[in-house]
């Protein structure tokens, strides 16, 4: 079985005070419903696991069943940091699950065919991890704003999601997190620790995270929604 958790729990603080960017309109739907409605239509997710604030439960519930989202398995409250999140996303997938995906609900423009090609690499090697080539020049500054050096890009990856695991693997990866006390920002990180091969499947097509107001319009573009 393969369980997609969708992480929805971010604190959005460049979205502003208060806002919760995962439930902000973008078009006739909420951003976080452009994700699940992507895992909804893939044929290689079985189970959905949702994660959200702990004040966006009920509305999370009412998001899944106004959309038919019937993959949804689970409405499970996240916590401060993105690991902790996604700690109780795997605290609550289906015990039958061997290839767990990770995603930002942040992330709408996500596609089936992305998803194939991660759930693909993981059952094949372990781990697929969406990324792409960064292509813009990119300068190392120690402090302030002056340039200490020129970074080699060519073997440079922005790191994205989703990000595709054995359960088994990601499990272990998340025990050592935590018995370590680090914190780190995505799962491939986690998996680093363990000192296992972390596979990035290339993708060039746009998969914009929302970070802030204008993102929106970006996705919005992307997803070629009018008015």
């Amino acid at each position: 079985m393969v369980s997609a958790i969708i992480v929805a729990a971010g604190r959005s603080e460049r979205m502003g005070s208060g806002t919760d960017k995962a439930f902000l309109s973008l078009g006739p739907k909420p951003v976080v419903v452009w994700s699940l409605l992507a895992f909804e239509g893939s044929a290689d997710i079985d189970k959905i696991v949702l994660v959200v604030r702990r004040e966006q439960l009920v509305a999370a519930k009412a998001v899944v069943q106004m959309f038919g989202l019937s993959k949804v398995s689970e409405i499970v409250a996240g916590a401060g940091r993105r690991q902790d999140s996604v700690a109780k996303g795997l605290a609550a997938v289906a015990p039958e699950t061997r290839i767990v995906v990770i995603h930002d609900g942040a992330r709408p423009c996500v596609t089936a065919e992305l998803i194939a090609e991660t759930v693909k690499a993981a059952q094949k090697t372990g781990c697929g991890i969406a990324a792409n080539r960064i292509v813009d020049t990119v300068k190392y500054v120690e402090r302030g704003t002056v340039v200490d050096h020129t970074v080699d890009r060519t073997k440079l990856w922005a790191v994205q999601t989703p990000q595709a695991f054995k359960l088994d693997l990601l499990l272990r990866a998340y025990k050592k997190v935590e018995s370590e006390g680090v914190t780190v920002t995505d799962e491939a990180a986690a998996v680093e620790l363990l000192g296992e091969a972390v596979r990035l499947v290339e993708w060039q097509k746009p998969n914009v995270k929302i970070t802030t107001v204008e993102d929106l319009a970006v996705a919005a573009a992307l997803l070629r929604i009018n008015g």
